[in-house]
């Protein structure tokens, strides 16, 4: 945090914040642009980040008084082994120092004034500006520090270092202005408050209610990138809460709105529901910090408020929440253009949350071979999530909820010392089943196969017990022996004209040479 009595100075804490490399970066950056009379500072999250204590990006990032063409060369007389262009418009030049595998990167943006035309993200730039006009379009003020690379000494025109201090998040100026800027900014505010744990300003905060409807203008992969960085927080209930406080939820995630305006909805009869907002928040929060699982956290009852009942008595139910969520998570993440692993994992997660609190000591192993390859990779996760769901506010439930999905973690870790469950399939792959059946790839294949994996999940067939597997493949299409193109199932799947070709998942390289 800021220097106290008996601290070192705020210009000290920049300096000795630095790693070493990045040290001897800076001094010597400062050298070349004092030689050069051109100013040079640390600017945005790298002096930031000193002052609290955290640890430092990777990068530098500086501003100056020199124009782009001449940064390249300064840079480049200061030892760059590289120069790259960021954003030539914008006047950030990149530069590279020292060799690999840990080289220095140092990012410099020219002091520039900025002023948006229309209602676009892309501002009109202007160069030859001081210092104190580049940080003053900035986003916060705990952003708006700059500190000289050589000596620490810090520049800072509006009080970042007390809003630093008082763990403040305040815009710079008039936040309207600088929401009305870049939108994105409102999602950053929340971001912050996840990240650094900062309470908001109340203007700030006024202002971000006020200019909610702007962020319709950003596009959804930008919206589920901040999203998605406020999501790992330490703090991230803060965040989620400064969203629905400040309406941007409705914005930005409309379909968990319904879930966020709930407050501890009340059965009149017997029933007093839990806060399902508040549960949600307490679920994100203490499941691991790794973006799919605090999704899947953040949607994991998103779906109640569509699917609440009340039964003959008064009680709550919410039946089938967890199909209806999972639908409901893959189209957010869609929506956001999540890639599609994302969006896979993400659904049967919620889908699968409620599944390791049934757990039971009785499970057989079969059942519990079921769920483990039904989660399939996600099955870790899904632990993860069920842990994190427990929130009740009795101990001896909490206990008992524990309790269970440490049981099912223990009966799992027993199986996969007997056996990996990974590997249980069929013991017949596609090209098997073509030759035995004299057909051509389809979707029968998938059946039978599925059938098969079954059998040994049941422990009925061995993996290695291809005749037996045969035999139960024929009795599951109901034909015997001799039957080999009059069965029931055959039927729906009438041989082609010509000899077939390997389809998508089927043949060489695919699910029937496995």
């Amino acid at each position: 945090m800021i220097a106290g009595p008996g601290q070192p100075s705020a210009s000290a804490a920049v300096l000795a914040a630095l790693a070493p490399g990045q040290r001897l970066v800076a001094e010597a950056l400062g050298r070349q642009w004092d030689a050069a009379g051109e100013e040079l500072y640390l600017v945005g999250g790298i002096v930031r980040d000193a002052l609290l204590g955290r640890e430092l990006p990777a990068d530098l990032d500086l501003t100056t008084s020199a124009l782009p063409g001449r940064t390249e060369a300064l840079a480049t007389a200061a030892g760059a082994r590289s120069i790259f262009l960021i954003g030539q418009e914008y006047g950030t030049v990149g530069a590279v120092f020292g060799a690999d595998p840990a080289p220095v990167v140092a990012e410099i943006t020219t002091y520039r004034a900025e002023h948006y035309p229309d209602e676009t993200r892309f501002p009109a730039v202007r160069f030859g500006v001081a210092l104190a006009d580049d940080l003053s379009r900035r986003d916060f003020t705990a952003n708006a520090i700059a500190a000289d690379p050589r000596t620490g000494r810090i520049v800072d025109p509006f009080g970042g270092q007390a809003d630093i201090a008082q763990g403040v998040l305040r815009a710079v100026g008039d936040p309207d202005e600088r929401f009305a800027e870049d939108p994105l900014r409102l999602l950053r505010a929340a971001r912050f408050v996840a990240h650094l744990g900062f309470r908001i300003d109340p203007a700030t905060e006024l202002a971000m209610r006020r200019q909610a409807a702007s962020l319709g203008r950003i596009s959804q992969e930008r919206i589920l990138a901040e999203l998605t960085r406020l999501l790992t927080g330490t703090y991230v209930e803060h965040g989620l809460e400064l969203l629905r406080r400040t309406d941007l939820i409705d914005v930005a995630l409309p379909e968990l709105a319904p879930l966020a305006r709930e407050s501890a909805a009340t059965n009149r009869h017997r029933h007093r529901e839990k806060d399902l907002w508040d549960h949600t928040l307490r679920v994100v929060r203490q499941a691991p910090p790794h973006p799919r699982v605090r999704w899947a956290a953040l949607l994991h009852d998103a779906a109640k408020p569509l699917t609440r009942g009340f039964d003959e008595t008064g009680e709550v139910h919410f039946f089938g929440h967890e199909r209806v969520g999972a639908d409901l998570a893959a189209r957010l993440l869609s929506r956001l253009k999540a890639d599609k692993a994302t969006q896979s994992a993400v659904a049967r997660l919620v889908e699968l949350h409620g599944r390791p609190a049934a757990y039971e000591p009785d499970w057989t192993d079969s059942a519990v071979r079921r769920l483990v390859l039904e989660a399939g990779e996600v099955w870790p996760d899904l632990l993860d999530l069920a842990a994190a769901d427990v929130t009740s506010g009795r101990e001896a439930k909490r206990r008992q909820a524990a309790n269970r999905v440490r049981q099912l973690r223990d009966h799992v870790a027993r199986l996969q010392a007997e056996a990996d469950l990974a590997r249980l399939q069929s013991p017949l792959d596609g090209d098997h089943l073509m030759r035995i059946f004299e057909r051509g790839p389809g979707i029968w294949i998938k059946h039978v196969k599925d059938h098969l994996r079954e059998q040994v999940i049941d422990g009925a067939l061995r993996q290695d017990d291809a005749q037996s597997a045969e035999i139960m493949a024929r009795a599951f299409l109901g034909a015997d022996e001799n039957e080999k193109d009059s069965t029931r199932l055959l039927r729906q799947w009438p041989a082609p004209a010509e000899p077939p070709l390997p389809c998508e998942g089927e043949g060489v390289g695919g699910e029937g040479s496995r």
